[in-house]
């Protein structure tokens, strides 16, 4: 099983190839596509950090995709969740338990099932869920993670556009 550093490097790998780069044959077929603003992909809140990623499925190794169970498809996206508390001093972060619930949705309003599940490496803990996407989707991603033994869930906001080829 790829260690949790292998899948942080290929899922920024990975992001950094969609977002930056269109391949040839898109390129070829279709007026170039404006560049997407870079957004942010943690937010702060004070003792906990929430990190947050979306890609594209077919980014990802096979070697990797099969490891997590998760379908490569230039129709599915990855999302990619991770709770860290912040120590005394805030000089480390330590990932923790969380519950973590997704509303996902287009810019139609269609609603899109994403289910969530735990992944746990070594001291690593993140949550992983697929959706489907159908030509040129822009998801909005409503991120709600509260931490074990929290009761105010911190709330984040992800929206990003995917292209299928």
């Amino acid at each position: 099983m790829p260690t949790t550093k292998s899948l942080i490097v290929a899922m920024a790998f990975s992001l950094a190839m969609v977002s930056g780069c269109n391949n040839a044959q898109q390129a070829a077929s279709s007026p170039a596509q404006p560049a997407q603003p870079s957004n942010e992909s943690f937010q702060d809140f004070g003792n906990y950090e929430v990190h947050y990623n979306a890609l594209r499925t077919d980014t990802l190794t096979p070697d990797i995709a099969r490891s997590f169970g998760i379908q490569r498809s230039t129709n599915r996206v990855l999302l990619n969740v991770t709770a860290l508390k912040k120590t005394a001093e805030h000089a480390s972060r330590q990932p923790v338990d969380a519950t973590v619930q997704i509303d996902a949705y287009n810019l139609n309003g269609q609603l899109k099932n994403i289910e969530m599940r735990r992944v746990s490496e070594g001291d690593a803990i993140y949550y992983i869920g697929e959706v489907s996407i159908s030509g040129s989707e822009i998801l909005v991603f409503d991120i709600s993670v509260t931490p074990t033994g929290e009761t105010t869930p911190l709330k984040v906001k992800l929206k990003r556009e995917f292209f299928t080829n």
